[in-house]
């Protein structure tokens, strides 16, 4: 089964890399080689790949705040209501219709370009999993929902 999300989510990441590029041309190689065949100036990488979370995964928002106060909070702000780093998660050009979860994955996996703000480009998000960009999606989505963004 995961074999057959990792088919069909493959086709929509590709669509998605044309919505944003990553910020970089290293990031682009990065994204296009398998992580056992990277290197850096020290020898082989020992950053993890990058999966998504299994499909049965139960996605913890409390969890997610945690998790997102630890990687996001610098630029995002405590409350994902944005800083003079990064833009508001919490507002209704990051809703799921315009910005689904594979979205966040790929920022967090990828980085993303500059294309709705002007804060600049957003780096990878070192030595976070799938699983944990999952649980702050479901407290992003939470908060979403809370202040009428569905």
């Amino acid at each position: 089964m995961t074999r057959y999300l990792t088919l069909l989510l493959a086709p929509t990441l590709l669509v998605l890399a044309g919505c944003s590029d990553a910020p970089d041309a290293t990031s682009d190689e990065r994204a296009d080689t398998p992580a056992s065949d990277r290197q850096t100036a020290e020898g082989p990488s020992t950053q993890p790949e990058y999966t998504l979370p299994p499909e049965d995964f139960q996605a913890e928002p409390e969890a997610g705040r945690s998790l997102f106060r630890q990687n996001c909070m610098q630029c995002h702000g405590e409350d994902a209501r944005g800083t003079d780093q990064g833009p508001p998660l919490i507002h209704r050009i990051y809703e799921p219709s315009h910005h689904p979860d594979i979205t966040f994955h790929r920022a967090a996996a990828l980085g993303v370009h500059q294309h709705h703000w002007e804060f600049g480009d957003m780096p990878p998000v070192a030595g976070i999993s799938g699983e944990d960009t999952a649980h702050i999606i479901a407290w992003i989505r939470q908060e979403q929902r809370a202040v009428g963004i569905d």
